[in-house]
């Protein structure tokens, strides 16, 4: 429905010299600027910009991506998605009525005094552009069915670029990300103004509640009123419904993320042996895995040996592991913006005992039997559903649930052994579109987590004493397809006889 705006829009572009705004009809534009844009190609291409391009870096990309492994074209069908989106649900209670999408980048954030932390993009704002710098913002502004992508960015500055690197700049954006238009992104708020005051009636696409920029956020905030403009929509639900169903290229990513962070684990299993601490297991995982192309961990990852992984969000990471221990070791990397998550747990000494093998085998069949209910493409709390009855189940005939407990009381009991979902969508955040319910159907396209897991304490009433203070959960990255689950994490072992074998390496 939407397309390339080329002859029929009207917008306003900023003349050269002047704070003042005129319009211009795109066609004429459009024509001036490609031609300015294969003048400037050559330039542009050829020195170094605010992200890596295929010239700069030939190891991470190919001719036509914007960021490894997807290519320009995919950007432009998904803001071409988003407004098909926004059209859609708008027109039935507004039509006719003009839009304005605003999407704001990440900014840095610093550890203390002018040290930045690594900086990470917006997940939202990285998914329609490809531009990984901070402090930009997309806007698309719509008439009927027509829509034009503005991009405003930091220009160029040579005593900013001394210090943090070069910046892509408002010459060079336009053409590396093929908007139809950039603008220093000091000139935002005479554009929104603009915008609004000749579009009284036009619907604001924004998200003020989870606030990316602040400073922006307030001077929104109050903008909204100078223009007597209408209140914010937020368009992340029909975002996050877009990003759900993963392309091709994604999914490629996201096999890749998988087999780099499935090897690591793998490698750290085989290398751990008792006496190690939980620090030195985490910096094993961390380096194979940045080792193998990640750019990073995309969480803090849970180290956690012997009765510490009954702490479901342990991080601290900092503990010796005893011979008889178990270690749960959930991580995940981030490639080329796309995560992975992955649970394994296994004995320090490479040999589970009787009741860490009784409760590990629970686990894992459930695991086994709920990774082929996707093949229904259930909606993940019924999977949920699925796993507290089998759990309780299997507990009752161990004796760690009553065996007179039934309906709500057996799954009660059950929920309080794994107190945790058994899935969520995964992409390029690790707790993946988080506007979309847990109570949708799957569809071939989705990829999510499964990871069952058991939690043994003082709380557990019922439970005997030899089994206190025992953890384990297995997880793994599951792809829908029309033919079945595929398991990506698959190449990581999780079966018993496996998982003794690779422990007992380093013994």
């Amino acid at each position: 429905m939407f397309g390339n705006v080329r002859n029929s829009i009207i917008f306003q572009i900023r003349k050269y010299g002047q704070r003042t705004y005129i319009r211009h009809s795109i066609g004429k534009f459009t024509n001036n600027l490609n031609q300015r844009r294969a003048e400037e190609s050559s330039t542009v291409l050829c020195r170094s910009c605010g992200q890596p391009t295929a010239l700069t870096h030939p190891h991470l990309m190919k001719d036509g991506e914007v960021v490894p492994g997807i290519q320009l074209n995919e950007f432009k069908r998904r803001r071409s998605k988003l407004m098909e989106s926004i059209h859609s649900q708008a027109h039935a209670a507004n039509p006719g009525k003009p839009h304005i999408v605003v999407i704001p980048s990440a900014s840095k954030v610093y550890i203390s005094d002018r040290i930045p932390y690594v900086f990470r993009q917006n997940t939202d704002f990285l998914y329609f552009t490809g531009c990984q710098e901070p402090d930009s913002i997309l806007v698309i502004t719509a008439k009927n069915e027509n829509f034009v992508t503005t991009l405003f960015v930091r220009p160029q500055d040579e005593h900013s670029e001394l210090w943090d690197g070069p910046r892509t700049g408002v010459e060079g954006a336009s053409k590396m990300f093929d908007v139809d238009l950039a603008l220093p992104v000091s000139e935002f708020e005479q554009f929104f103004i603009s915008f609004t005051n000749e579009n009284k009636k036009s619907i604001i696409w924004y998200d003020n509640f989870d606030t990316i920029q602040p400073s922006l956020n307030r001077r929104l905030l109050e903008l909204i009123k100078i223009t007597d403009s209408q209140r914010f929509v937020s368009p992340i639900s029909l975002i996050h419904k877009i990003r759900l169903i993963k392309s091709q290229s994604e999914i490629e990513l996201m096999k890749k993320s998988c087999e780099i962070v499935s090897a690591a684990i793998s490698r750290t299993i085989e290398m751990s042996k008792p006496g190690l601490s939980e620090h030195h297991l985490f910096a094993t995982v961390d380096y194979e895995c940045r080792m193998n192309g990640a750019e990073f961990l995309a969480y803090p990852p849970v180290v956690a040996g012997g009765k510490n992984a009954n702490i479901i969000h342990y991080v601290t990471n900092n503990q010796i592991i005893k011979n008889g221990d178990m270690v749960l070791m959930d991580a995940g990397c981030e490639y080329h913006g796309y995560s992975s998550d992955v649970t394994r747990t296994w004995p320090i000494n490479g040999t589970f005992t009787q009741e860490q093998k009784v409760l590990y085998e629970i686990i894992l069949d459930i695991q086994n039997i709920l990774i082929d209910r996707l093949k229904e493409m259930p909606r993940l709390d019924q999977l949920f559903q699925d796993m507290c009855s089998l759990l309780s189940e299997r507990l009752q005939e161990i004796g760690l649930i009553p065996k007179h407990f039934n309906g709500n009381n057996l799954l009660s009991a059950a929920y309080t052994y794994c107190p945790h979902h058994v899935s969520h969508y995964l992409g390029m955040d690790v707790h993946d579109t988080g506007k979309i319910s847990r109570n949708i159907k799957l569809q071939p396209g989705m990829i999510v987590t499964v990871e069952p897991g058991i939690y043994v304490n003082h709380k557990n009433q019922f439970a005997p004493p030899q089994f206190h203070g025992l953890g384990i959960r297995i997880e793994d990255d599951v792809l829908i397809t029309e033919n079945g689950p595929v398991i990506l994490t698959e190449s990581c072992p999780k079966g018993i006889a496996e998982i003794e074998a690779l422990a007992s390496q380093n013994q």
